[in-house]
């Protein structure tokens, strides 16, 4: 490092301290966010130091991150992405490669998923011609069963592609085990559970591939960005190539003939000796991050186990603060597992002397921020009725969470007194209500 660039990462630390005063928290007044990102000196420094630097595309920064990312999950091979939307459409997108030969799946074959989730976990499955199998989830866990997922499954069934509700693990070993012994391939939609386990495991190790939202409401951030991951080369290959233009060669930009015949291929009706930089094997997109966007999110990484201990934290201080609340159902982790908690979901009981809508507008007028269960149940939206797909079982505990479902925050910035006043802000109006 030079010394004028020392002098600017020093000014840099200097700003940091600057812009960091933290007035008292008002209640009422200072707004309590149900996510965000916690950035720190470090990450201040990390992004200007890789802007000097200039690191403007894909390079080292998302090598090392890539690297230490797939140790940290335990996973062989990881792949950045521009944001985790990305990571779920290559993840499916991945299973109709070619490469895959028999296995691969086509248009018309059907893929299991939850009604009550996010759009980008589906969307992927329409946008490849497939069909998404719509099953129910559970009050309290928010989470789909493994007895659930085996009565979906049927003779065109080739895949699931299921997120962990919340940070809350579904019952990911048996799904597992489920996909291996029906041929099924099984993609975990990791993006809320970093640092998530089930039977001690990480969620984000059990399937086939794995992907990772980095968007500043979840448990790391680079701003925008996500991940696939996968301990199957031959899975890492063809999402490689399919991040990367659909190229059939592996050398890194700037990097020529690693494997030392770049005009000694012929593929397809090609001419003998055409480039290799310059051969697609795969239907492809450009959906690589920056160098900028891995440099933030490395001094993230080192306080991954440090943001989930606080999340862990602060959803125990709701979770026993509002117990007994009449007309709540508060939320459980599923059995066997240890979250990494996104959030602390409460849905209104049928019976409450009160709605979730008067409860969510009582918190928004105290600057209580809430957030629906993302999606409810997502058969209702607009954007799917009509589109291909198939429901096993009711859908009635997605109806609940359309109707009677929200959550708050539990991300690291938020202290004890700032959850304290929610607890007593949602106690305050249940009391008010008769309840």
């Amino acid at each position: 490092m030079s010394d004028l660039q020392a002098q600017v990462l020093e000014q840099v630390r200097d700003y940091h301290r600057e812009q960091s005063g933290t007035g008292a928290f008002e209640p009422g007044v200072t707004e309590i966010w149900p996510s965000g990102a916690v950035l720190d000196e470090e990450d201040r420094v990390a992004l200007v130091r890789a802007a000097l630097e200039m690191r403007i595309a894909a390079g080292p920064n998302s090598r090392k991150f890539e690297s230490a990312f797939a140790r940290k999950l335990k996973r062989r091979k990881a792949h950045l992405t521009n944001s985790g939307s990305s990571a779920n459409l290559l993840a499916v997108s991945a299973l109709t490669s070619h490469l895959l030969e028999d296995r691969r799946l086509r248009p018309g074959d059907e893929v299991i998923t939850v009604a009550a989730g996010f759009p980008t976990t589906v969307n992927p499955i329409l946008q490849n011609g497939l069909v998404p199998v719509f099953v129910d989830v559970e009050i309290g866990t928010y989470n789909t069963t493994a007895d659930r997922v085996a009565q979906a499954i049927g003779p065109k069934t080739r895949a699931i592609i299921i997120a962990h509700a919340l940070g809350n693990p579904f019952e990911v070993a048996e799904i597992a085990q489920l996909a291996d012994e029906h041929g099924l391939f099984l993609i975990e939609d990791n993006c809320d559970a970093v640092g998530s386990t089930y039977d001690g495991q990480l969620t984000g190790s059990f399937g086939d591939l794995a992907t990772v939202s980095f968007y500043p409401a979840h448990h790391l951030t680079m701003g925008e960005g996500g991940c696939v991951l996968t301990s199957n080369l031959a899975l890492a290959r063809i999402v490689e190539s399919m991040r990367d233009w659909g190229r059939d060669c592996w050398c890194e930009p700037g990097e020529n003939d690693k494997c030392l015949k770049r005009f000694q291929y012929q593929m397809g009706t090609l001419p003998a000796g055409y480039d290799h930089k310059y051969i697609f094997s795969h239907v492809g997109y450009n959906l690589k991050a920056t160098d900028l966007q891995a440099a933030l999110g490395l001094t993230q990484l080192a306080k991954l186990d440090e943001f989930c201990a606080a999340r862990r934290r602060n959803w125990r201080r709701l979770r026993e603060g509002l117990d007994g609340v009449p007309g709540l159902l508060l939320p459980e982790a599923t059995r066997r597992s240890d979250p990494s908690w996104f959030g602390f979901a409460i849905t209104v009981a049928p019976e409450a002397t009160f709605t979730r809508s008067g409860l969510v507008d009582f918190l928004e007028s105290r600057r209580i921020g809430t957030r629906r269960l993302f999606a409810g149940n997502l058969t209702r939206h607009p954007a799917y009725i009509g589109q291909p797909h198939r429901v096993v079982g009711d859908l009635t505990n997605s109806d609940i969470i359309t109707e009677q479902t929200f959550w708050v925050g539990v991300y690291p910035a938020l202290t004890d007194e700032m959850l304290d006043y929610v607890v007593s802000s949602i106690k305050e109006y249940v009391g008010a209500s008769g309840a």
